[in-house]
């Protein structure tokens, strides 16, 4: 008997006198196969890995950014100060502190329904602020792992007739990203987890589809409890694959 035909015959049987197992079958296949609904989960399982993706790139980008800027006017010598990069520096500076000192949601409903309260393109405006939240933070992480070197590494380089970019390149940050690899990846697991907030400015990711389909089947336990599998299903494979490239990393060293 396939599960079409199990439920029709349960149908049938008054839900007073369902057994628990019935009775959980049968809220299941309403919330996963009752109308296709399983594909409105994929979908938004889509959805989310585009938001993860595209905020996953501007907050990279934003953060070796700011990093870069704010570690420069950091290791400037005293009394050789650059006016214009102090300037920007303390616009990172005010970026990363009001970034860090409010809450996801807020900033999401301020881009969604303040700044772009007339675009209807609801997932990209989280997309934006997703990748602006996580720019500060992933600057921080960054601007600690570049800092924790020592000086006279950026010396060498400068010694050897390199700039400041090719510096940082072919030195500074090959060696600081083995040491902030586990703190990216918290990072990004997070950030991951967070796409669910843009369901708040109607954004259609995993909850909003989870949401949708509680709301007609007035049963909302299994949607949100299938969303929260599928969450732990990507980080899960998120964090393996961490595992293993800080594997071969630690492998590179001893070689």
């Amino acid at each position: 008997m396939n599960v079409d035909a199990l439920y029709e015959s349960l149908s049938q049987i008054p839900k007073a006198e369902l057994t628990f197992w019935q009775d959980f079958f049968m809220k299941f296949y309403r919330a996963w196969f009752a109308e296709g609904r399983w594909a409105n989960y994929f979908k938004g399982l889509l959805t989310t890995v585009e938001v993860t993706v595209i905020a996953l790139i501007i907050g990279v980008v934003l953060g070796v950014v700011v990093s870069m800027i704010r570690t420069a006017h950091d290791q400037q010598r005293p009394g050789n100060r650059n006016i214009l990069l102090g300037f920007i520096n303390k616009i990172c500076q005010v970026y990363v502190t009001v970034i860090r000192g409010t809450p996801m949601m807020v900033q999401l409903m301020i881009w969604g329904f303040v700044i772009f309260a007339s675009s209807r393109k609801f997932t990209l405006v989280g997309a934006l602020g997703l990748g602006i939240n996580s720019g500060a933070y992933v600057s921080e992480i960054i601007r600690g792992g570049l800092m924790s070197l020592d000086i006279g590494q950026t010396e060498a380089g400068r010694s050897l007739g390199l700039n400041y970019l090719q510096t940082m390149r072919f030195i500074i940050i090959p060696q600081a990203f083995k040491a902030i690899l586990p703190s990216l990846g918290n990072e990004f697991i997070v950030l991951l987890k967070d796409t669910s907030l843009i369901s708040v400015i109607s954004g259609k990711e995993i909850v909003y589809a989870a949401r949708s389909i509680g709301s007609k089947t007035y049963e909302y336990m299994f949607p949100y409890v299938i969303t929260a599998i599928m969450y732990l299903v990507m980080v899960m494979a998120f964090s393996w694959l961490q595992g293993k490239l800080e594997r071969r990393l630690r492998e590179s060293d001893r070689r």
